[in-house]
């Protein structure tokens, strides 16, 4: 499966140059021109990682990553011409994973990139809750993410694909929020034209099945205005 980037800058000639190298690649790239359309793009849609330019108008990078970083852990590269130690710290100090300055060479923006994916992937995905990869445990609840099964206690849950994903979603994502839009774009594989009942169902229907009190999630928090985080200790 391709990894998703969504590349933010307001040089349409540096986007355009950075894009067709990416996707040769291996890459599927979007583009947004601005902050405010970076960030817009970034609430509907789920992206691997996003690259994003300081000096941009309507809403510049350092307050485009500022509002992402309260909605996820998604990993931020900065690529600017700015290039004082400053801005470096500041760009980093707000949320971003990595810096570099214009003008780039492709082939290292390329293994950057690679890098932080490798990086997110290997620190999100399972080492978090320091067990096996075939097997997850939050007291008495028991996830078999090989063979798609689930035990509380003793008794197993029957559990729908759909509800199976979402789960397997949060448990290997356990620090990451999730939008509405990126839970429907990663379990669904879909694009999301806003029609919240069908997560809002899905998440009441987990919730009874794997929560002592689904009224007082334990396990699935809710972010009022922002979307849904596991929430295993």
């Amino acid at each position: 499966m391709k990894h998703r980037l969504l590349l933010v800058d307001d040089d349409l000639s540096i986007s355009e140059m950075v894009k067709s190298y990416l996707t040769k690649e291996g890459f599927d790239v979007s583009i947004a021109c601005n902050g405010e359309d970076g960030v817009s793009m970034f609430m509907k849609e789920a992206f691997d990682l996003i690259l994003i330019d300081i000096m941009m108008p309507k809403l510049d990078g350092i307050e485009a990553i500022k509002i992402i970083r309260e909605k996820s852990s998604i990993p931020i590269l900065i690529m600017s011409a700015k290039d004082s130690d400053i801005d470096k710290a500041l760009g980093l100090g707000f949320g971003a994973d990595d810096y570099i300055a214009k003008p780039f060479s492709l082939l290292e923006l390329s293994a950057r990139i690679k890098a932080a994916i490798r990086r997110a992937t290997k620190y999100s995905n399972y080492e978090d809750c320091g067990e096996s990869k075939n097997e997850i445990t939050f007291g008495e609840l028991r996830v078999d993410i090989n063979n798609y099964s689930v035990f509380k206690g003793k008794q197993e849950l029957k559990l729908t694909a759909k509800e199976f994903e979402l789960l397997k979603l949060f448990i290997t994502n356990q620090k990451r929020v999730f939008t509405k839009a990126q839970l429907y774009n990663l379990v669904w594989n879909d694009d999301y034209f806003g029609d919240e009942n069908v997560i809002n169902v899905h998440i009441r229907r987990l919730r009874e099945k794997i929560e002592d009190d689904p009224s007082e999630s334990k396990y699935i928090k809710t972010l009022w205005g922002i979307g849904y985080k596991w929430d295993g200790r």
